[in-house]
């Protein structure tokens, strides 16, 4: 299962903005660094992929703050689930793989890394036929679910000439050691894993900050 060399793991001890975690995201790929990163949210956040309509989301999760992902990938409603990002350069083999199996090979690592602490997964091997822009609600080729049918994992990615991002999310539904299960899912995806402390910043950080903040960004469909 071993795709890496090293991975970098950085458990960001800084509760952010929906805006605020997408730039810390997307500045995190410019680093051409593969890294880890395991979060959390400032308050109730729910995001929506690229091709997302922000009105649905709105009817879907109201009351709750959105912010647009640059990633692909249905609504996700981050209240109560557990968040990570894969940022992967593309001089790496798992970045040029083709979109599905990359998809399969990150998950398939998750997978071993729950079952590890005792969850009941099993990845899917085809997109299940549900009507919903739902994440949760719509399980996909290479998802995760419990031994009940319950999609579990999921995840968006987008490529650039920098490499991939891969922004996931696990709900488990119970009590949870998320640092555990990531930490494990480093260990499935590389040789070697380090810990990692970054502090993002500079006028291209602040710039994509103020980029997934952009009214016009949100409403951008």
């Amino acid at each position: 299962m071993v795709e890496l060399e090293k991975l970098e793991f950085w458990r960001d001890p800084v509760s952010r903005s929906g805006p605020e975690n997408m730039a810390v995201d997307s500045w995190l790929l410019e680093q051409e660094r593969p890294v880890l990163r395991a979060y959390c949210w400032e308050g109730s956040w729910g995001s929506l992929g690229y091709f997302g309509e922000f009105e649905e989301a709105q009817a879907v999760l109201p009351g709750v703050s959105l912010v647009r992902r640059a990633t692909g990938g249905g609504l996700v409603d981050h209240r109560n689930d557990l968040t990570y990002t894969l940022a992967i350069p593309r001089s790496h083999g798992l970045a040029r793989a083709k979109g599905s199996e990359s998809y399969r090979l990150i998950h398939s690592a998750l997978a071993d890394s729950l079952r590890t602490g005792g969850h009941e997964v099993e990845l899917v091997r085809q997109d299940h036929e549900v009507d919903s822009s739902s994440c949760f609600e719509k399980p996909v080729e290479w998802d995760l679910i419990d031994r009940c049918g319950n999609k579990i994992a999921g995840a968006g990615q987008r490529r650039t000439r920098k490499g991939l991002l891969h922004q996931g999310s696990v709900l488990l539904g119970e009590p949870a050691d998320d640092a555990a299960i990531l930490l494990r899912l480093a260990s499935e995806l590389a040789l070697s894993v380090e810990m990692l402390e970054m502090n993002p910043s500079g006028e291209g950080f602040t710039a994509l900050v103020s980029q997934f903040s952009d009214a016009s960004w949100l409403n951008r469909r």
